[in-house]
């Protein structure tokens, strides 16, 4: 079996590795691997506090990815002896006023009836579990089994298990699709070359729509939704844990690494390809963050970078066949692209090479938008 898989995001990575573990040979396709979003994520892995209402599907598939995360990261340590910075040691999200806090209750009254444990804190508790925090903040929520990993390092790990596996990478863009018998036989390159496939992943983030050759209608809507993310430096201990917070209505996240990093983010902007960081947006940022943790001010600025996430028109991933036989997509993860890593890649892993496909995946077949069903 002939893959070729377009984008080397984590989630291209992941399904490429996967793949090739199960007999396939596998070409990445790639001018820039690992370098968009993957690139900028804070690695979190919480799908118990970014729970929304009318998610639930998302959720179990969230809860499965990262239920996933500790065997996953064992394994690629041991095939290739790189550490992803994979934590489990949970997640508390806290409140700043009464109002925030009125939401976190909610929120807990309806991952309750789910039957997610989270554990309610008073300010008292909060400060005890994250001793840096403001004395005003008023309560929070700890998500005991939620976590992090980093996704700087996650993507090299993935890229050298590949390799170690013979996925082939091509550092060239895909300008398009080879339609062969109305079927999806190849990918076309920028430099006019061709290389052949039975089967073809779009995994390509925000620009699984612009690749020539498809049909009307093949791929749903994928947008670029910007986030901006600031990253500083502390020789001492700050946070133990993944940290997020409400903040006037207004929502941010710090995520402490082992070596001193903290990755603050949560920007969210409709902007199309426009990845300039604003002065406004790390202001928001620092803003929110000063307020819950007042001594976030004296540490050290390291970088400040913005990325690209793949919307979809339901938030949703986009992950099975397509119209056009062989073709398949990868996308559409959203936030939540390194959280499903693992899920994904054994769910894209087993529709490509026609496996059984977890169950947890069937309500994100990009079906769901074909003109039928709307």
């Amino acid at each position: 079996m002939r893959i070729v898989i377009i984008g080397a995001g984590v989630i291209g990575l992941a399904t490429a590795w996967r793949a090739a573990q199960g007999g396939a040979t596998v070409t990445l396709v790639d001018p820039a691997p690992a370098s968009g979003a993957s690139s900028v994520a804070a690695g979190m892995l919480t799908p118990v506090s970014e729970l929304s209402y009318g998610e639930e599907p998302l959720l179990r598939l969230g809860l499965a990815s990262r239920d996933r995360y500790g065997a996953f990261a064992a394994e690629l340590a041991e095939a290739t002896g790189l550490d992803t910075g994979y934590r489990d040691d949970g997640t508390l999200q806290v409140a700043f006023d009464a109002d925030d806090l009125k939401l976190l209750d909610d929120l807990r009254a309806f991952q309750e009836s789910l039957g997610i444990p989270v554990e309610a804190l008073t300010g008292r508790e909060c400060r005890k579990t994250e001793p840096m925090l403001a004395p005003g903040v008023r309560g929070g929520l700890l998500a005991p089994e939620d976590g992090s990993v980093d996704p700087r390092r996650l993507a090299p790990a993935l890229l050298a298990a590949g390799e170690r596996l013979g996925v082939r990478l091509v550092r060239r863009r895909a300008e398009g699709v080879l339609v062969e018998r109305d079927a999806a036989a190849g990918v076309r390159l920028d430099d006019g070359t061709g290389i052949p496939a039975d089967k073809v992943l779009l995994a390509a983030g925000p620009w699984s729509g612009d690749l020539g050759g498809l049909p009307p209608g093949t791929v749903p809507p994928v947008r670029p939704v910007k986030g901006q993310v600031i990253r500083l430096r502390t020789p001492v201990p700050f946070l133990r844990r993944t940290t997020r917070g409400l903040v006037k209505g207004s929502s941010v996240y710090l995520v402490p690494r082992a070596d001193g990093e903290i990755v603050i983010g949560a920007t969210q902007e409709e902007l199309g390809f426009d990845t300039r960081v604003t002065a406004g947006g790390l202001w928001e940022l620092l803003r929110d963050a000063r307020e819950l943790l007042p001594g976030i001010t004296e540490l050290e600025f390291a970088e400040v970078t913005a990325g690209l996430r793949p919307g979809s028109p339901d938030n949703a991933p986009l992950m099975g066949p397509t119209a056009l036989p062989g073709l398949y997509l990868g996308t559409g993860h959203f936030r939540n692209g390194v959280l499903l890593a693992p899920v994904s890649a054994d769910a894209l892993a087993a529709m490509l090479l026609d496996g059984p496909v977890p169950a947890v995946a069937a309500p994100f077949s990009p079906a769901r938008f074909a003109p039928e069903q709307q």
